[in-house]
């Protein structure tokens, strides 16, 4: 089999992922279509460097994170997104601390796809980053060129907008 008909077979197996990573980091469909495309040509074109003893889905994630935050970072919002460690870590009086993978299963998947929408770019991509992807603090720390303990700090914030607003969706919704 040639690498191009592997490639296609990849390219078939792997598209609804990273597009849904684009989307999510990107948070606008019409980026994460033009991101996505943009992955797997730089994928194709590295295709040959490509290790076949790891984990595709590893390689091709990791170029797509690569290209969305450098997307992100010529907007110019990166700095303003993720600048201040200081002023996150005053933000983050938080009373209870549970997980995000606690609200998966007890909240409704929509719901909480729209607020992950919701949350401000800085808030959203680390979380989309470390749940959705599984990046390590470190991963992230490295690919928004901020700190680990920023990256946990700006984890927190999400998580607890995140709380908010499915407790606010939650009391809206009529009662029986």
């Amino acid at each position: 089999m040639t690498a191009s008909v592997v490639f296609e077979i990849l390219y078939k197996e792997y598209y609804v992922r990273v597009f849904g990573l684009c989307r999510r980091l990107l948070n606008s469909m019409p980026l994460a279509e033009d991101a996505t495309q943009e992955t797997f040509m730089r994928a194709y074109r590295k295709f040959d460097s490509y290790d076949n003893e790891q984990p595709f889905w590893l390689w091709i994630a990791s170029i797509a994170n690569n290209h969305c935050i450098d997307l992100l970072r010529q907007r110019g919002r990166t700095q303003k997104l993720f600048g201040d460690e200081e002023a996150e870590l005053e933000l983050c009086e938080s009373p209870g601390k549970q997980a995000l993978t606690e609200l998966i299963e007890a909240e409704d998947t929509s719901a909480l796809n729209t607020a992950i929408e919701l949350l401000p770019d800085k808030y959203r991509v680390p979380l989309v980053l470390a749940y959705f992807n599984d990046s390590s603090y470190e991963q992230i720390a490295a690919y928004l060129s901020i700190s680990r303990n920023h990256v946990g700090v700006l984890l927190l914030r999400a998580k607890q907008q995140l709380r908010s607003r499915m407790a606010d969706a939650g009391s809206r919704e009529p009662q029986p």
